[in-house]
């Protein structure tokens, strides 16, 4: 749909995809966004004239009508009020300007119910403080029907919204917990003491093949919610 001058990667963490979108969409300049040192650090190494990074807020970021892409990939579910937060990234876009989005919708899996269920147990109850940090994704992520409403009430043309599930086959059910150590898993880490890191996993790993099973491979599906939408 034309060529993409200015582009922005929201929640950009490593830059790996930041610069994988600018090379693929031949875009003139891109920018990566992300509020963690770290990453932004790590993001710099890459080293593309074209592509910079930059420390940001993603839930306030906006612009005046001059990003021919708006792109955001597994980010938008850290921040709330998915709605407000969609207003400002559409009022970024110029015209034609397209709106490209992804977030996991994969909550009542599992490997999410398992780890919330570990939290109430102890000891990690009493270091929580007798509540654990809520998931992300089941508290901010919207239906797919309610993206596909907002996006077209906030005058995009041709929004396309879909729950794709995603096969992710692995040598074992057990496997699952590498995975989520990563992702879901980081929340309590971050607020149980450093000791209860690797009790916290073998219980949840207990807790996961209690409701999955061991399985050799096992099949994970995971499911996201992907929308495109442009600005006439």
């Amino acid at each position: 749909r034309g060529a993409i001058d200015r582009a922005v990667d929201l929640g950009c963490g490593t830059g790996d995809l930041t610069v994988a979108a600018a090379e693929r969409l031949g875009v003139g300049h891109m920018v990566g966004i992300d509020n963690s040192r770290a990453m932004l650090e790590r993001a710099g190494r890459h080293g593309r004239v074209d592509v910079d990074f930059a420390d940001g807020d993603i839930a306030r970021w906006t612009s005046q009508g001059d990003h021919d892409l708006v792109l955001a990939n597994a980010a938008l579910q850290w921040v709330p009020d998915h709605t407000a937060v969609l207003e400002r990234w559409v009022a970024a876009l110029a015209p034609e300007g397209q709106l490209a989005v992804q977030v996991p919708a994969n909550h009542d899996h599992a490997s999410h119910l398992a780890s919330t269920h570990v939290a109430y147990t102890e000891p990690f109850a009493s270091a929580l403080g007798g509540e654990p940090p809520p998931d992300p994704v089941a508290v901010n992520v919207l239906a797919p029907e309610q993206y596909a409403r907002t996006l077209y009430e906030l005058g995009l043309h041709e929004p396309h919204v879909r729950l794709q599930v995603y096969p992710h086959v692995f040598a074992a059910s057990t496997d699952v917990v590498e995975w989520t150590r990563g992702t879901s898993l980081t929340r309590f880490f971050k607020r149980l003491p450093q000791e209860l890191h690797e009790p916290f996993v073998d219980a949840y790993r207990d807790e996961l093949i209690s409701r999955i099973g061991l399985h050799e491979p096992y099949f994970y599906a995971f499911k996201r919610i992907l929308m495109w939408a442009r600005r006439a």
